[in-house]
């Protein structure tokens, strides 16, 4: 089928390979120029607001990587509530199967983020976590009344999605589709008895997937959605419900949203909201980082109580309409292909991977932290910058960073024009 990568059976078992080798080959120059230049796995200590004090170097640097979205990583009350929590409980940490033994306070805040977010939401020690618990079950069938379906993943799905393509496979076909081709998928719905469909909610490098076309399907074809909303959650609704959670009534039982409470949440871990109870035993006993791995620890569990608190007070949408405005002035100063998004990532394609690395590089030097971006991130020859936007990011931060970065791109066409004659 045209713009479909389908791995069909061989031999009575599913090819899926990876080609780690063959990635590293073609990265690895890449990565060593941002080593080299020193952009990359960097260590700091935290400072006001967006700021961070890198190791070895005088003058603070304004941060444009974490994904913070509101500013809630730093926040006092969210502090106090990790403290609060280690010190009630006398201990960091269990070390034990979730199906045997868990923090009392655990099961308060699965019952209170499940009350936040109307859904069955079970705790996980990260995203990626979460993502591993589920791939497993879709496959089997559980999840769709018995029926092994047909598992469509998006090109683009993050990479704790995409990187289980070969577990899944090992119990039901797969196939990879065009990003965000809603006829690409309609087809496989219309030929195929079971489908369920993997994607992102807002993808790590801009841009998202279309619900509402997901929904038509859905409500159509019975099209079961499996969506990563790290980036989504908290920045949008009522209750900081997310991207993908805000736009269904009710989750029922062909939805899953995964979920950070490290990124908007402000906290740390990972979640998986679920529509019905029958889910929610199959992955209690089932779910891999849930029958064979621990819980987040005390200081966790105690920092992700204290933001839903905070979610449920006027703060929250004070912090949403900040990140508003704050987008607002980004899009003016430096418009980019998602301009108007309110979702709060940017990016800035520069094409060559080294002028994204230098461009990075220059930017640190003159105080300001972005990510270089390029394979396997993206895809070859779509290098560039990559920001997160945040409520705390102030007026004149955005503004000196947006004028220092088109100091650099002109220098860097500077650069290619003079080389083109």
């Amino acid at each position: 089928m045209s713009g479909i990568d389908q791995n069909r059976k061989t031999s009575g078992a599913h090819q899926i390979r990876r080609n780690t080798t063959a990635m590293i080959d073609a990265a690895e120059e890449s990565f060593d120029a941002a080593h080299y230049q020193g952009i990359m796995a960097l260590y700091a200590e935290p400072g006001e607001g967006r700021t961070v004090q890198l190791a070895g170097r005088e003058g603070s640097v304004v941060d444009f990587v974490r994904c913070s979205y509101l500013g809630l990583d730093n926040h006092p009350d969210i502090v106090a509530g990790a403290l609060d929590s280690l010190r009630r409980a006398g201990t960091l940490h269990w070390s034990c199967a979730r199906t045997r033994l868990n923090f009392d306070i655990l099961g308060e805040l699965e019952e209170d983020l499940s009350d936040l977010f109307c859904a069955r939401v079970l705790t996980f020690t990260t995203v990626l976590a979460a993502n591993m618990s589920a791939m497993s079950l879709l496959a089997s069938g559980h999840l769709t009344a018995g029926r092994k379906p047909l598992v469509v993943f998006d090109r683009l799905a993050h990479a704790t999605l995409a990187y289980h393509k070969a577990t899944v496979a090992a119990e039901t076909e797969v196939v990879t589709i065009p990003h965000n081709d809603i006829e690409a998928l309609e087809a496989l719905c219309r030929s195929h008895e079971s489908v369920v469909y993997i994607c992102d909610g807002v993808y790590s490098m801009g841009g998202h997937t279309p619900l509402e076309e997901l929904q038509r399907l859905q409500e159509r074809y019975g099209l079961f959605l499996y969506i990563d909303d790290a980036h989504g959650i908290s920045i949008i609704g009522d209750r900081g419900a997310g991207y993908a959670r805000n736009l269904f009534s009710d989750l029922g039982d062909r939805t899953i949203v995964a979920a950070s409470l490290g990124k908007g949440f402000g906290a740390s871990g990972g979640i998986l909201m679920l529509g019905t109870a029958r889910q929610e035993l199959l992955f209690r006993r089932f779910a891999i980082a849930h029958a064979f791995s621990a819980s987040i620890n005390t200081a966790a569990i105690g920092a992700a109580r204290a933001s839903a608190r905070l979610h449920r007070t006027g703060e929250l949408p004070a912090r949403q309409a900040a990140l508003r405005s704050n987008l607002a002035l980004l899009d003016n100063l430096l418009p980019t292909k998602d301009i108007d998004s309110q979702l709060p990532i940017r990016t800035l394609r520069l094409g060559d991977e080294l002028h994204s690395v230098a461009a990075a590089r220059h930017l640190l030097e003159l105080g300001f932290y972005a990510s270089a971006i390029f394979f396997p991130t993206v895809a070859r020859g779509e290098a560039g910058i990559r920001l997160c936007l945040t409520a705390s990011h102030t007026t004149d931060q955005i503004i000196a960073f947006c004028q220092a970065l088109h100091q650099i791109r002109h220098e860097i066409e500077t650069v290619k024009n003079s080389r083109g004659k």
